[in-house]
């Protein structure tokens, strides 16, 4: 099978879906906090976080660097290996946005590139130190998420302990705003960066480039369409976030808010593909477990968690099974 300038131009829009489907995918991320404790209304809340992701994913190249070129051997990859991956990806998170479940729409592309390109050339082509350094960031960035949560919301217990409640819910009530703005930022720097490098992986495989840099169209195409998903807002994950998980107030939205988009811009500028999911699901456990262990539904955050484990292997199963269809019809 040979690459054609067809699969070039399905490559790109595949990846253009996938960036509006993880904007509504991932809506959650950046407006359940500040939804949940009725900061902000759900039109006003997607609509700021539309035109922040669109700012954010203008902001770097780091983690498209990352993602294209630092985890698979590109001269092995072909139009078809990435179409598979994007397929892969896109199934996977309309299937969790189905159900209600806050995956990660980062982790299910990546391990969707590592299984299209595993059955494109084998496991040779694999780079062993960008995948240990995606796995390490899968790993640890909800733990630091669990830490930094409880610890800010602990701090601010302290600081806040004897202010009158009024006083804190209509100081937090404004403040909220400013983290849910943090964090709709950040969020579009880091995802949005990550179907940039996708769509670069496919012009260098396509023109046998030789430097691996993101064109200016790629960013505004792929900022357009992850701010246009958010627009339309992913409900159902809302829901699962902002309410089933912990019952929140403006103060816990706060702090589950500025601990995780700090932590998501630090890994930004480091070229650290996170999962936004991941971080902001994990910093609201931590601020919730402030309150009492059982303030936190723990059997909501078991199902989250098992779908989190559940889509590496799914999705380069899929994106393998997928990659080996493509080539018997293309």
């Amino acid at each position: 099978m040979h690459d054609t300038y067809f699969l070039l131009v399905c490559v790109i829009v595949l990846a253009t879906i996938f960036d509006f489907i993880n904007g509504f995918h991932d809506t959650a991320n950046a407006i359940a906090t500040s939804v949940s404790t009725r900061v902000l209304s759900p039109r006003v809340a997607v609509s700021m976080a539309a035109v922040l992701n669109l700012f954010g994913a203008l902001t770097g190249t780091a983690v498209a660097k990352t993602v294209g070129a630092g985890l698979v051997e590109a001269a092995y990859i072909t139009q078809a290996t990435v179409v598979a991956a994007l397929l892969s990806a896109i199934l996977w998170d309309l299937i969790t946005w189905y159900f209600g479940l806050p995956t990660s729409s980062s982790h299910a592309l990546l391990a969707s590139i590592l299984g299209a390109a595993v059955a494109t050339a084998g496991t040779a082509v694999i780079m062993e130190k960008g995948v240990y350094k995606v796995l390490i960031g899968l790993i640890v960035s909800p733990l630091i998420g669990f830490g930094l949560g409880f610890l800010l919301m602990l701090f601010l217990m302290w600081l806040f302990g004897r202010s009158p409640i009024a006083f804190v819910n209509t100081f937090f009530n404004r403040l909220q705003i400013v983290s849910a703005a943090y964090m709709a930022f950040s969020h579009g720097n880091n995802d949005a960066q990550k179907t940039m490098g996708i769509i670069t992986m496919a012009l260098v495989s396509y023109y046998k480039l030789q430097v691996f840099e993101v064109p200016l169209w790629a960013m505004l195409l792929c900022a357009t369409a992850m701010a246009l998903g958010t627009a339309i807002g992913g409900w159902r994950i809302i829901k699962t976030l902002g309410v089933r998980l912990v019952h929140l107030q403006p103060i816990h939205g706060f702090a589950a808010e500025a601990s995780a988009g700090t932590i998501i811009e630090i890994a930004s500028r480091i070229g650290l593909p996170l999962s936004t999911t991941h971080i902001i699901s994990s910093t609201i456990m931590g601020v919730g477990a402030t309150k009492r262990a059982s303030a936190v539904r723990w059997g909501v955050a078991r199902s989250i968690v098992m779908a989190w484990i559940l889509t590496l292997p799914v999705c380069a199963i899929m994106a393998w099974l997928i990659y080996k269809a493509l080539i018997l019809v293309v």
